[in-house]
């Protein structure tokens, strides 16, 4: 995950609204994480030379359903929000059957794919149907498989998100040094000082919290791995008021739509939606930090 975090970074640096967190991140994590890297020997070949592009959902909500009377299993129901869905060559699939959670292989060109509007146009969402849609049960997907996919994508997303903040930051920072005002850079006022400082106090705070959850999520027990993907999220869901500081710093040119800030601000606040927002991740950090505490001293807080 580590080089797999830098690549996302760069990415969200040049807000790429190519397909490649889902397809070279969370598929191949799904199918290490459910063990079914050997069933999917050919999409993995797919994924590795560039020829095949996957997604993968739901990870957050309700699952659709698989069934099977006699012959190959067909999938029912819907996933909103699908990442990167029109895209895609194959469809990985969480659904529900009755002896519990599988991993299922769609073709993609026989489901039917809305886009779905929402803040963030360099992050393409699809609101899909599967009508008793063919399906390929790929590897049985436990609960804390699922919890480590999650994880995994989250932290993924959050180092994209990182890139996407630093970038914009540097934008604003670099503007600040040769806009004049009165005859002098904007940046030797102190008012605009302390908004870049503010925006670095963030991203840095952040970098570490994404840089710990990539360690985390190849390296760390399982209860370590997710309160960093925890963190990660709780920390750079922060992020979007970066994006926002810095276009207080462009001025009058920052408030245009033309301007690339807003491509950023919006890519920051589609990673803070993500999952739900960073206030709830900030309370489970807290919480998980106090039990850790009172587990290791034997002594209420």
């Amino acid at each position: 995950m580590t080089e797999a975090g830098i690549v996302a970074e760069q990415l969200g640096a040049m807000v790429n609204p190519g397909p490649w967190l889902s397809t070279a991140v969370a598929a191949p994590r799904v199918l290490v994480r459910t063990g079914a890297g050997e069933e999917a020997a050919d999409l993995l070949r797919g994924i590795v030379d560039g020829s095949t592009l996957v997604t993968l959902g739901p990870l957050h909500g309700a699952r659709p359903r698989a069934d099977r009377s006699g012959g190959p299993f067909r999938i029912q129901g819907t996933i909103d929000a699908l990442p990167d869905a029109a895209a895609a060559d194959i469809v990985l699939i969480l659904a529900e059957h009755g002896s519990g959670t599988g991993l299922f292989a769609v073709e993609a060109d026989g489901i039917a794919v809305t886009a779905r509007p929402h803040v963030d146009p360099t992050r393409k969402l699809f609101d899909v149907v599967f009508d008793d849609t063919p399906a390929r049960h790929l590897a049985p997907a436990t609960e804390d498989a699922v919890g480590a996919v999650v994880d995994d994508v989250l932290i993924a997303y959050a180092a994209d998100a990182l890139g996407a903040a630093d970038a914009v930051m540097r934008l604003a920072v670099g503007y600040a040094k040769v806009r004049k005002q009165f005859g002098k850079p904007i940046g030797s006022f102190q008012a605009v000082q302390h908004l870049c400082v503010d925006m670095f106090e963030t991203v840095e705070l952040a970098r570490s919290g994404v840089m710990h959850a990539l360690w985390a999520a190849d390296t760390a027990d399982p209860a370590e791995r997710h309160l960093a993907a925890l963190r990660a999220k709780a920390l750079a869901g922060q992020l979007a008021a970066v994006g926002d500081t810095a276009i207080q710093v462009f001025g009058g040119i920052g408030f245009t739509w033309e301007h690339d800030a807003h491509l950023y601000l919006k890519r920051l606040l589609s990673f803070s939606a993500m999952f739900g927002g960073t206030d709830w991740y900030l309370e489970e950090v807290g919480r998980s930090v106090v039990a850790r505490a009172r587990d290791q001293e034997g002594m209420e807080l």
